[in-house]
């Protein structure tokens, strides 16, 4: 009795050895490629965003203190729900950072603003 399996690449009968599940090794490495393609697109999709993010406010931030309108950040592609970390400052205000670069939500004569900083030295806890 033959048990006759195909290839769940590209259909082609598998031959070999009862436990073998791919035709060739192009196909074994098709399926770990797209596997590895899935599993880490949640990754990507948010490593992506926190590049976006930290060129973004390097761009806005050339002084290491900036103020800028929230709205000129948003229509660049800036995203305030993607960071790396955070500190806090002695007066309890929350800075949001993407790596070295850092914001704060800032609301001045009724306009959302961020106050964009570089990490420095004595931020670290």
């Amino acid at each position: 009795m033959t048990n006759s399996k195909s290839c769940p690449v590209c259909g082609t009968i598998v031959k070999g050895r009862s436990d073998k599940k791919f035709c060739s090794k192009k196909c074994k490495s098709i399926e770990q490629y797209e596997s590895r393609q899935k599993t880490e697109a949640f990754y990507l999709k948010d490593d992506r965003q926190l590049k976006v993010n930290r060129r973004i406010l390097k761009k806005y931030n050339k002084s290491g203190y900036t103020v800028i309108r929230k709205s000129k950040l948003i229509e660049e592609g800036f995203n305030p729900k993607y960071f790396t970390h955070y500190w806090k400052n002695k007066k309890a205000k929350v800075y949001l950072f993407v790596y070295e670069y850092g914001f704060l939500k800032k609301d001045e004569n009724g306009k959302d603003k961020y106050v964009l900083v570089t990490w420095q030295d004595y931020m670290i806890k």
